[in-house]
């Protein structure tokens, strides 16, 4: 700077000494910021414990330590002390500072000292009682809620009255607002606030699979989950009873869809526990003992869907397509499933059907489950979880992959695995080898 505009900026006020008063306002001010600081801080702090924070609190023994609880458990009077207590002291500091500064300075032009004042008084409450006290609190929220409780707490009782004016007035605008608000949260959004919480250590890996699966519970429909109608066991009318009982047997099945001619047409499920009572029938009329099927669309929401099989206290539905076709079964487990993930019993198939070749080629049904291959070749689940989208077998991801069902010998590589398709028809994939590169 030039001795030019030294001199231009010197014109635009005169520096009168400073007096006694003047340095006991300076001190005022100083304690007020430190003030400031120390309750910005602590709104950020109380605000910002994660749920690891407050289990430490809960599991402590110390005052303090129920304190911060104590205090949490009324968040909105928490929230109301502390603006109440932060605004106070903020205009505490421009009154004195203003004081301070028509005293200290003499200026050529009102609206020069106002605006120095302004900016000044602005950026010293922003920058040191704001910015910087909020930084360390958003990286030391235990700590510092603890050496606040004690003073946010007398601070309560001070401004008692006066946050519960103002929460009472929060609360009259927001039910006269209430119809107005719109509080509709994207699955996108709700996802990305889950990856967060994930990126900063607030929730494990199996957590996260489940609160997933709870955002996209709302979201999906039946025809996503069912069992498709080629796998589903399902036996004809006119099934001799004895074959009936062995397939029984063999499935573990507690409920078997029933049709006539063709799966197109379910006229009922059999309940296996109405055949309890005539086990030593030599030929009962088990088709006697059908009960009515609950059709639902491919396109049924399984929240929606969840409801209804409590509602009618039954486990499962025949899934039907725009046409009337069967397109599959949904049952209660399958729902189910969709949150916790995949729940073994004791009449599943411990051993998956798969051919090891050699150590680097795999042969699997195409059905076999995608957590079932990464057990068994070790795979790190992350990268295919990431691209695999709603499909849940190997054949599912190769047709979501190549949009389209791939002839036999058809190949696709992802990472260092190639798929090849050893066996399929038009409709699906039956059979596929697996090459680790």
């Amino acid at each position: 700077m030039d001795d030019q505009s030294i001199h231009t900026l010197l014109s635009l006020f005169t520096v009168n000494p400073l007096e006694a008063s003047d340095l006991l306002g300076l001190l005022l001010i100083g304690i007020l910021l430190f003030f400031s600081a120390a309750i910005s801080g602590s709104e950020v702090a109380f605000f910002s414990l994660s749920p690891q924070d407050v289990e430490e609190l809960q599991s402590g023994d110390k005052p303090r330590d129920t304190r911060v609880l104590t205090l949490l458990t009324r968040p909105k009077k928490l929230l109301a002390t502390i603006l109440i207590a932060n605004n106070g002291i903020n205009i505490g500091i421009v009154l004195l500072s203003t004081i301070l500064v028509n005293s200290w300075l003499s200026f050529q032009s009102p609206l020069t000292g106002f605006i120095v004042q302004i900016v000044l008084v602005t950026f010293i409450i922003l920058l040191i009682g704001e910015v910087i006290p909020k930084v360390y609190a958003s990286s030391n929220a235990l700590k510092l809620s603890r050496i606040m409780s004690k003073s946010v707490e007398i601070l309560l009782n001070i401004f008692s009255p006066l946050s519960s004016i103002l929460i009472n007035s929060t609360d009259f605008i927001e039910r006269k607002l209430g119809n107005k608000r719109n509080n509709n949260v994207s699955v996108d959004e709700l996802e990305q606030a889950l990856e967060l919480t994930y990126q900063s250590g607030h929730s494990n890996q199996e957590e996260q699979k489940i609160l997933k699966g709870i955002v996209k519970f709302g979201n999906t429909e039946a025809s996503q989950i069912m069992t498709a109608r080629m796998d589903v066991l399902a036996v004809d009318t006119t099934t001799d009873y004895k074959d009936l009982y062995q397939l029984i047997l063999e499935s573990g099945y507690s409920r078997i869809p029933v049709y006539e001619e063709s799966f197109d047409n379910v006229c009922g499920v059999l309940y296996i526990k109405d055949l309890l009572e005539h086990l030593d029938d030599e030929n009962p009329n088990w088709q006697a003992l059908l009960r009515a099927p609950y059709y639902v669309p491919e396109n049924k929401k399984i929240v929606d869907l969840m409801s209804e099989f409590q509602a009618r206290k039954i486990h499962l539905a025949i899934v039907v397509d725009e046409y009337g076709g069967s397109s599959g079964i949904v049952t209660l487990e399958d729902i189910i499933e969709e949150i916790v993930g995949e729940i073994s019993d004791e009449f599943d198939d411990p051993d998956i059907a798969y051919t090891k070749i050699d150590e680097k080629n795999y042969v699997f049904e195409g059905k076999t489950l995608l957590v079932d291959l990464y057990k068994i070749l070790n795979i790190d689940s992350e990268m295919f979880e990431a691209i695999r989208g709603d499909s849940g077998t190997i054949a599912g991801f190769l047709l979501e992959q190549m949009g389209r069902i791939p002839q036999k010998n058809e190949r696709y590589s992802f990472d260092k695995y190639t798929f090849t398709v050893e066996a399929a028809d038009t409709r699906k994939v039956k059979r596929v080898k697996i090459t680790l590169k």
